[in-house]
């Protein structure tokens, strides 16, 4: 009980509440699409329902398991990571949807390698961060390793192709760097040298080149490169305030292509209108304000890098994807957490948030109970992240 007791409520009720809302706007996204695919209006909903049974499992215990334990494991999670998405390269191992190769097959069951990797990154981030503690203005200790790290996830990704998922390991380890205190210099140095590789990789895929140019200008090509963003807005233009009501939008059927995964921030947009997508906004703020507060209340600097970057890894991804729909940002591969279907997705970040829990759980008991010093190196108390 006095596990239960230490809890943070509103952040387990907001993720409870957007992976159940996400439930529903499944079903309501994609069974059209699973009635012309797979024969079955409730295929995705049952997998979905499936998957979140399994994530809150996952949720419980992690909540419950110190998540000091997770520090020895770092290095083992990074590098399985890694090699699992070597395979997804492998004839016999990999699915292809949709012309990716993001997923492993095996014994019928999907598994998608990027969304653990984000998790191990960010385990391994904190851990290293804390042993580097007072060094971090060293450039061969506090820069340059990380590099490497991100030299190897980001193309693995990309050759999926997923770029936003590249991306968000980017901005997640340069946020962790900058709040460590790596020196703004090198993060300003490798920013401004990684232009010219952005623009070739621009160039080098005309797919990407095409959705640059449609960012700027959508309605240059409406019923080609521009179609996708603009049945977005058209969707939430329909929705208006109060939207057409659950079930009734018309942009899922068939207009809006990856309704039920990248685009289902919009079927919300006409469905429930301005409340609707209001209230889905209020849940994530509460999510990740609780979150970033489990920083401060962490009884080490383990803790504290942890529950910083598992919150900036869920905020980062749900500005990326409400960007990309509602066309602040160019297209791109990238997913609502809790909300869009996935279940690999869904599973991991509702781990994620049960690591957060536990932070928080600690930070309580280490306050009414005094500091607990077993983090080794990471075991000082500490008030949150700064810089020195």
């Amino acid at each position: 009980m006095d596990f239960i007791r230490r809890m943070d409520p509103f952040l387990l009720l907001s993720t409870l509440a957007l992976a159940g809302f996400g439930i529903v706007m499944v079903y309501s996204a994609s069974f059209p699409v699973g009635t012309e695919r797979m024969g079955d209006p409730y295929h995705f909903l049952k997998k979905q329902a499936i998957a979140a049974g399994l994530g809150i499992a996952l949720l419980v215990l992690a909540a419950r398991m110190n998540y000091r334990y997770w520090q020895p494991l770092a290095l083992p999670l990074l590098i399985a990571s890694i090699v699992l998405l070597f395979l997804v390269f492998v004839p016999g191992l990999r699915q292809q949807i949709g012309g990716a190769y993001r997923w492993l097959k095996i014994y019928g069951f999907s598994f998608q390698p990027s969304e653990l990797a984000k998790v191990a990154l960010v385990i391994y981030l904190a851990r290293s961060l804390t042993k580097k503690e007072g060094r971090m203005d060293i450039f061969t200790v506090g820069f340059l390793p990380f590099c490497v790290v991100l030299a190897i996830l980001f193309p693995l990704v990309l050759k999926q192709p997923d770029y936003g998922t590249g991306v968000l390991f980017v901005a997640v380890v340069f946020l962790m760097l900058f709040v460590a205190g790596t020196p703004f210099r090198f993060l300003l140095g490798a920013s401004l040298a990684a232009v010219p590789f952005l623009f070739y990789l621009a160039f080098k895929a005309n797919y990407r080149w095409e959705r640059i140019v449609t960012f700027l200008d959508p309605w240059k090509d409406p019923g080609g490169t521009g179609f996708q963003i603009i049945q977005s807005f058209l969707a939430f233009g329909a929705g208006k305030v109060f939207g057409a009501g659950l079930g009734d939008g018309k942009q899922k059927l068939f207009y809006l292509p990856e309704i039920h995964t990248d685009f289902i921030f919009s079927v919300i947009g006409e469905e429930l209108g301005l409340v609707g997508v209001s209230v889905v906004i209020a849940l994530f703020l509460v999510l990740v304000i609780r979150g970033f507060q489990s920083c401060f209340r962490a009884p080490d600097r383990f803790g504290t890098y942890l529950s910083l970057g598992i919150t900036a890894l869920i905020a980062i991804q749900t500005l990326l994807n409400m960007g990309v729909v509602t066309g602040l940002l160019p297209t791109k591969g990238s997913t609502l957490p809790f909300i869009s279907y996935g279940g690999t997705s869904l599973m991991m970040n509702l781990m994620a948030v049960g690591i957060l829990l536990n932070v928080h759980s600690q930070g309580v008991r280490s306050k009414n109970e005094g500091p607990d010093r077993r983090g080794g190196n990471g075991g000082a108390p500490l008030s949150g992240p700064g810089r020195r």
